[in-house]
């Protein structure tokens, strides 16, 4: 029955043009990071486009390999706070707005398995952005000639960013709880863009290891300088709230009232 579920979740995505428009999203921005990268190799070109090249020299980049990772990994993790919540806010808050919630819901199916497939859904379309992400990325040094290149460096580089993607992951069962508790899409967007902000303010306290928003922010060195390696607290603190979100899903699924 599960499998049966799942494709039917998969399903609702053929016809669906968010897919298409979150990985332009986020192509766009792998895009907009060469295109920095390219404006910085040669200062001469960047002192012809006036304010762009400007900016982009007082950023302090430098066109190497290194560096373009770094942003790499940058890239994927802000995308995965900003752009994982809507993906989830999608599956989950469509039920209601599309109205289809009711029949959902009353399908002799258990409703777990429904938070289960979406949840896995959410995990498989993610997987395929960053995968579409990083291949463009390596594209795009490849065709920039950066310099600095190496293996070691490129799996590095990989690891950095699906830690990101993976955290940001993990942190997505509570925005589909959201998205369930405010039966749509507003409540849950809402509430990203407000732990986004928090986890910014708290990467600049003593706390920012243990607030789960933060711990993105510290990986990819979004507040200062990049963490090396994630404290076991942290990596706690992110289960646990996996954990959490997942079981706030089923409890809603199971006990809430559908008044729609």
């Amino acid at each position: 029955m599960f499998a049966q579920v799942l494709a039917t979740e998969f399903l609702k995505l053929r016809r669906s043009k968010v897919t298409w428009l979150s990985l332009a999203a986020l192509s766009m921005g792998q895009l907009g990071m060469a295109l920095m990268m390219w404006i910085v190799r040669d200062p001469g070109r960047a002192a012809q486009l006036g304010l762009l090249g400007t900016k982009a020299n007082l950023s302090g980049l430098t066109a190497t390999w290194p560096a373009y990772s770094g942003i790499l990994t940058l890239l994927v993790g802000m995308g995965g706070m900003l752009l994982l919540p809507f993906i989830v806010a999608y599956l989950f808050g469509r039920e209601y707005t599309d109205g289809t919630a009711k029949s959902l819901l009353a399908l002799p199916v258990g409703r777990h398995q429904f938070a289960l497939a979406k949840l896995v859904v959410a995990a498989v379309w993610w997987a395929v952005l960053v995968v579409a992400v990083l291949a463009e990325a390596f594209a795009l040094g490849l065709l920039l000639g950066l310099p600095d290149f190496s293996t070691a460096l490129a799996v590095q580089a990989v690891r950095d960013a699906l830690v990101a993607a993976a955290i940001a992951y993990l942190l997505a069962p509570v925005v589909a709880w959201i998205a369930l508790l405010g039966r749509g899409y507003m409540p849950p967007l809402g509430f990203a863009l407000a732990m986004l902000a928090l986890g910014q303010v708290f990467s600049k306290t003593g706390w920012a290891a243990w607030f789960p928003w933060s711990i993105i922010p510290l990986w990819i060195g979004s507040v200062g300088q990049r963490a090396t390696a994630l404290a076991p607290g942290s990596l706690v603190v992110v289960a646990l709230t996996f954990l959490a979100g997942v079981a706030a899903v089923m409890a809603q699924l199971r006990y809430a009232d559908n008044t729609q």
